[in-house]
């Protein structure tokens, strides 16, 4: 095997170091949706990681609306943790799904999410041509209890939109409804 050393060592100069460009890693996609090719979102720039959201005093808020978004404009991260519906009882205290707090039923006992893993989530704000559909709602916007509640103008449901005041403001996609394009 011929590695860097090897070279240095016939040429007497470095060998250049070979990466893998920035670029490649933040390379822009646009989702759309699966059923019909429409696009969903402008380009995209993936995040490692879903980061968390902001701290948001919503009772406090002089005027009820949506959360800060959790996921900046332009960019998008996987969700690996199960969210949305359905929702089960769980036997120990726990988050409902990440970002949203706890949940009870009328039974006192938590409830977890058992929703899909791998969701797309993006500011909601980046998303176009999206209605809504029975959406959970809540004093001042959607909550993603009810499962998805986005869908396309086709009418392919493609997302669950999560806007009200007291949870985060996100929309997770769903990878078996929507894929990415290159821009």
């Amino acid at each position: 095997m011929h590695d860097q050393r090897d070279q240095e060592q016939d040429t007497g100069k470095a060998a250049p170091t070979h990466r893998a460009p920035a670029a490649a890693e933040a390379e822009a996609v646009v989702f759309v949706c699966a059923a019909c090719e429409a696009p969903l979102t402008g380009p995209l720039t993936r995040l490692p990681a879903v980061p968390e959201a902001p701290y948001y005093e919503w009772w406090n808020a002089e005027e009820p609306g949506p959360s800060p978004p959790t996921i900046p404009s332009g960019c998008y991260a996987i969700e690996t943790e199960p969210y949305g519906a359905p929702l089960v009882a769980s036997e120990v205290p726990a988050q409902a799904m990440p970002r949203y707090g706890t949940i009870s039923n009328e039974h006192g006992q938590y409830l977890v999410s058992q929703g899909p893993r791998g969701n797309i989530v993006i500011n909601p704000d980046d998303a176009h041509g999206l209605e809504y559909h029975h959406a959970s709602s809540a004093c001042c916007g959607a909550t993603p209890t009810g499962g998805m509640n986005q869908r396309c103008a086709c009418g392919t449901l493609v997302a669950t939109l999560c806007s009200d005041c007291c949870c985060p403001y996100e929309l997770h996609l769903s990878p078996d409804r929507v894929r990415a394009v290159g821009p």
